[in-house]
C-alpha cells in the first residue's frame, strides 16, 4: 500500500502539516558544498587536466586529452541522420513548436525623443543585445534528456546568442543518440563529454579547451546545483532547481487513472519530487487513491515512485474550488493542473505557478516535451517571484542616455540638487559644468 499523505483543509493542524508537506531546503548537504567548492577551485587553478582527473574518476573515462571528450559537428549530424524515421519526426516536430513558441518573446530595442521643450533634442532608450557565449548542462547517467536540450538551446538560438557550448556527462563513455540529434537541431557549436561540478567549472572560468561562458543553463544533481550556486556571479546562470513538482486541481470528472498518472509523472523523476492532488470530492481523491495503487505496478520506475509519493506527496481534500485555488497559490507549484470542466474559468484566480495546464486534455508530459512552452520552470515555491526560461534570459539591456546641450541645462540643475543633497560634491559639480556650459 503506497503510505501517501491526506491532508484536510478543515483540519485544525492544517497549515502545520502544509507547511511541513513543503519544507525543502536545497543547501542541505555540507558534504556536497565542501566536494563542489574544492572541484571549483581545483578546476580554476588546473584546467584540463583537473577535468580530466574528475571525469576518469567520476565517469570512468580513460582519456588523455580533452580532445577526446568532444564531440564534431560531423558525429552530431551523425547521430541526427542514424536515428529510427517515428523519433527523428517527434524531434523535429518538437524543436519546430518549441522555436515557434519562443519567436514570440524576442524583445526589442527602443528610443523616444524627450517632448518637453526644456529637454528638447534628448533621446533616452534601450538597446537589447544577445548574450555572446552560453554554456548548456544537460544531465546524463541515470537518464538522459533530450527535451533538455531544445528547451535550452532553442531560447538561446531564437535570442541570437553567439556560441553555444554544451556538457553532458557519460558514464562509461555511452553517448545517446538522441541528445545528440537534438544539439545537432538545435544548432550547439561544441559538445564535451564532461559533467558535474568540473563541468561547470570549467564553463565559468574556462579551460586551455572549453572556452568561458557568460551564463550557465539547464539542470543537474545536487553538486550540478551547488556548483551552479557558487559560480553565480562569475557569470549568469537560469535558477537553482530544486525536485521536480506537479500539483492537480480536480473537480472529480476526470478519469482517476489520468490523474494518477500525471502525479506519477513528476514522482518518477527522483524520490524527493512532489505531487500532489487537491480536490472538494473526498470520494473522488478516494478513486484517485485506489488508481495509484492499481497502477504503480505496471511502472518501470515504481520504487522511485513509491518513495516520491511517500515522501512529499499528497492527496488535500478542501472545501471548494476557490480554497484550492489559494492552496495552489500558496504553494506556488512548478506544474499546476487545471484538471476541471470549466477551467478556462479559474485560471485568473492562480497568480503563483511555474506553468499551468487548462483543462483535463493538458497533461504535464505535453509541456515537459512539444507543446511549445519552455519546461526550465521555478521550483520549491520560487513561481512566486520568477519566471520560466525563456528568450529574454539571454538577453540583456542596456540603457541608452543622449542628453542635448538644452538638455543638459535642466537637467543638471535637478541632478546637483539631489547630488549635493548626498553629500556627493563631485556628482553635483559634473552637472553643474553642463549647466554652465
Amino acid at each position: 500500500m503506497i503510505r501517501i499523505k491526506r491532508l484536510s483543509s478543515t483540519d485544525a493542524d492544517f497549515n502545520e502539516r502544509l507547511d511541513s508537506l513543503l519544507a525543502f531546503e536545497a543547501a542541505q548537504d555540507e558534504a556536497v558544498e565542501q566536494t563542489v567548492a574544492a572541484i571549483l577551485a581545483d578546476v580554476k587553478a588546473r584546467g584540463d587536466v583537473a577535468v580530466l582527473e574528475y571525469t576518469r574518476r567520476f565517469d570512468g573515462l580513460s582519456v588523455a586529452s580533452m580532445a577526446e571528450l568532444e564531440i564534431s559537428q560531423g558525429e552530431l549530424q551523425q547521430a541526427l541522420s542514424g536515428l529510427p524515421s517515428a523519433q527523428r519526426q517527434a524531434l523535429e516536430a518538437a524543436a519546430d513548436r518549441v522555436r515557434s513558441y519562443h519567436q514570440r518573446q524576442t524583445l526589442q530595442s527602443w528610443h523616444y525623443e524627450d517632448a518637453g521643450e526644456a529637454t528638447r533634442g534628448t533621446m533616452l532608450g534601450q538597446k537589447v543585445t544577445p548574450l555572446d557565449r552560453v554554456g548548456l548542462y544537460v544531465p546524463g547517467g541515470k537518464a538522459s534528456y533530450p527535451s533538455s536540450v531544445l528547451m535550452n538551446a532553442i531560447p538561446a538560438r531564437v535570442a541570437g546568442v553567439r556560441e553555444l557550448v554544451m556538457v553532458v556527462p557519460t558514464p562509461a563513455g555511452e553517448h545517446n543518440p538522441l541528445v545528440l540529434a537534438a544539439a545537432a537541431l538545435a544548432g550547439v557549436d561544441r559538445v564535451f563529454t564532461i559533467g558535474g561540478a568540473q563541468a561547470v567549472a570549467a564553463l565559468a572560468y574556462g579551460t586551455p579547451s572549453v572556452p568561458r561562458v557568460d551564463k550557465i543553463v539547464g539542470p543537474g544533481n545536487a553538486y550540478v546545483a551547488a556548483a551552479k550556486r557558487r559560480v553565480f556571479g562569475v557569470v549568469g546562470i537560469d535558477m537553482v532547481a530544486g525536485p521536480s513538482e506537479i500539483l492537480v486541481i480536480c473537480d472529480g470528472q476526470t478519469d482517476p487513472d489520468w490523474v494518477a498518472m500525471d502525479l506519477f509523472s513528476q514522482a518518477e523523476h527522483d524520490e524527493l519530487a512532489q505531487s500532489i492532488l487537491v480536490s472538494p470530492h473526498a470520494e473522488y481523491i478516494e478513486q484517485v487513491a485506489a488508481a495509484l495503487e492499481k497502477l504503480l505496478p505496471t511502472m518501470p520506475r515504481q520504487q522511485v515512485i513509491r518513495s516520491a509519493l511517500e515522501n512529499r506527496g499528497a492527496l488535500i481534500l478542501v472545501r471548494d474550488l476557490d480554497e484550492a485555488c489559494q492552496i495552489a497559490n500558496r504553494i506556488a507549484p512548478e506544474h499546476l493542473e487545471l484538471s476541471l470542466a470549466d477551467a478556462d474559468a479559474w485560471v485568473d484566480k492562480i497568480h503563483h505557478a511555474g506553468a499551468i495546464f487548462i483543462g483535463p486534455f493538458s497533461s504535464e508530459s505535453l509541456g515537459d516535451y512539444c507543446a511549445g512552452p519552455n519546461h526550465v520552470l521555478p521550483t520549491s515555491g520560487s513561481a512566486r517571484f520568477s519566471s520560466p526560461l525563456g528568450v529574454y534570459d539571454f538577453q540583456k539591456r542596456t540603457s541608452l542616455i543622449r542628453v542635448s546641450q538644452t538638455g543638459a541645462k535642466t537637467l543638471g540643475r535637478i541632478a546637483a540638487t539631489l547630488a549635493y543633497g548626498e553629500g556627493l560634491q563631485a556628482h553635483a559639480k559634473s552637472a553643474e559644468y553642463r549647466v554652465d556650459s
